[in-house]
């Protein structure tokens, strides 16, 4: 690596870096699609409480009784929204993520094949 010249090392760097943000990314994407799949299955439980029926928020490590049903699933959907946002604006930055990286993967195996040659 030490005939490689500045600007292929950089490039190189570059490129390793890109992957390890996309594979954040991708991580951070999985995490906040488990928090909607577990947002659904909660206003769908919600959904089929009877009118009166006790129900219990999670504050912090305790549990506070809430009937305000109404305003839960209210609180609950405005939360899945916010998360929906959330993906499309990771699922952007991924997409231009992707595309630099391809573009650097190409300009890099160009390189090494003019190098060879």
């Amino acid at each position: 690596m030490n005939d490689m010249s500045q600007e292929m090392q950089g490039k190189i760097m570059q490129f390793q870096q890109i992957q390890q943000q996309v594979q954040t990314i991708a991580q951070q994407k999985y995490q906040i699609d488990m928090q909607v799949t577990e947002i659904e299955k909660t206003l769908e439980e919600l959904s089929k409480l009877k009118k009166g029926a006790d129900i219990y928020k999670s504050v912090g490590t305790i549990l506070v009784k809430n009937n305000d049903k109404d305003g839960l699933m209210k609180e609950l959907e405005e939360k899945k929204e916010t998360l929906g946002i959330r993906i499309k604006t990771l699922t952007n930055q991924e997409k231009t993520l992707r595309e630099m990286h391809q573009n650097l993967q190409k300009e890099l195996t160009e390189a090494f094949q003019k190098e060879k040659a």
